[in-house]
């Protein structure tokens, strides 16, 4: 019966017309010409473990993965002091238990606010250190994954509530309030995030009293989050415009005030609506922690950029990008398959 059903599949799917039958045995052909080559290199012939990049310059060699076995801890945790390292390992793991927690519904509410009430302090005192006999760290030295992810999750949790304000702004019927919405996502999302950082790093200190200083971790928050909220606004306003013109007068004829109407009845469904926009937006914020390099922060994709620089293992940096690459596609396939699951969740009460 399964076998009649994959069948069935494959005829509605992949054979369907004699356009479709040509493109589905080009594909296997390629498939079949790539896949064993790719697996012999990736796999069978790989080089797992080494001391020496001479193991895998041998005839036959493939994927030397010894690489990433010599230099994964700069990878993850850059110029962060190599005997302190169980910190930054620390605090990333409560990290992803924070956002663990965040994405499970059953903990919406004060417990949630709980958990990163005492989730960042401490990995704040893990990086940073300085007390309870842990040696201080100052941020430019942190790097890697830990830094990655302080970035992406700190500047969504913050991009969020200003885009959600810019979007009601922009809407607003209060010419200043609308003026000065419009112009911070006009301007915002005119330019892309690398002009944003640069002004953030350079021109930012020269309007500052002389002998002021902004941390430069901080100056890249503020920019990222800056940058994010203007386009998290743009998709929530359009998912206020999508809202039929009935919800606003139902809840007009219950008597609701503003905030009451917004926070109850309208932002929810709006939300639920660009739900995929939103989490298509927090991957590219993601990914686009990388630009960081620009302030000087040793992001995770910068941080094996820098180990490859090391002469002796210089020849294998496909392994080290791909190391990294994963490591992206993982944290960026969770928040797709996420979003997913988010929209079968809010849905249930209004599927027919």
């Amino acid at each position: 019966m399964r076998s009649m059903h994959v069948l069935g599949w494959a005829r509605q799917n992949l054979f369907s017309s004699t356009s479709n039958t040509i493109m589905t045995l080009l594909c296997l052909g390629l498939l079949v010409q790539i896949v064993p080559g790719l697996l012999n290199w990736a796999f069978v012939n790989a080089i797992w473990s080494s001391a020496t990049p001479d193991a895998c310059k041998v005839s036959g060699a493939g994927a030397c993965w010894a690489v990433i076995e010599q230099k994964h801890r700069f990878i993850l945790f850059g110029l962060y002091p190599y005997e302190e390292h169980w910190r930054p390992i620390t605090a990333t793991v409560l990290f992803i238990i924070a956002l663990a927690v965040t994405c499970n519904p059953r903990f919406w509410g004060p417990t949630l606010a709980l958990v990163w009430v005492v989730t960042l302090p401490l990995c704040a005192i893990l990086m940073w250190g300085g007390i309870l006999g842990m040696t201080r760290v100052s941020n430019d030295r942190w790097g890697g994954l830990p830094l990655t992810l302080l970035l992406s999750v700190i500047g969504i949790g913050l991009a969020f509530p200003i885009g959600v304000l810019a979007a009601l702004g922009r809407r607003s019927e209060l010419p200043i309030i609308k003026s000065i919405s419009v112009i911070y996502i006009e301007l915002i999302r005119g330019v892309p995030l690398i002009s944003v950082l640069f002004m953030a790093s350079v021109m930012l200190p020269l309007f500052l009293p002389e002998g002021t200083t902004i941390d430069k971790l901080l100056r890249a928050l503020v920019g990222i989050t800056l940058f994010t909220g203007a386009y998290l606004a743009e998709a929530i306003r359009g998912g206020l415009q999508s809202l039929p013109r009935g919800q606003y007068e139902a809840a007009d004829a219950l008597g609701l005030g503003y905030w009451q109407k917004t926070r109850l009845i309208i932002l929810p469904q709006a939300i639920r609506i660009v739900i995929p926009p939103l989490v298509n937006q927090f991957i590219s914020m993601f990914k686009d922690t990388s630009l960081v390099i620009i302030i000087g922060l040793y992001d995770l994709l910068t941080t094996a950029k820098t180990a490859m620089t090391d002469p002796a293992w210089r020849p294998f940096y496909v392994e080290a990008y791909v190391f990294t690459a994963l490591i992206y596609f993982a944290f960026s396939f969770f928040m797709s398959r996420y979003s997913l699951y988010l929209e079968r969740h809010l849905n249930t009460g209004v599927r027919r």
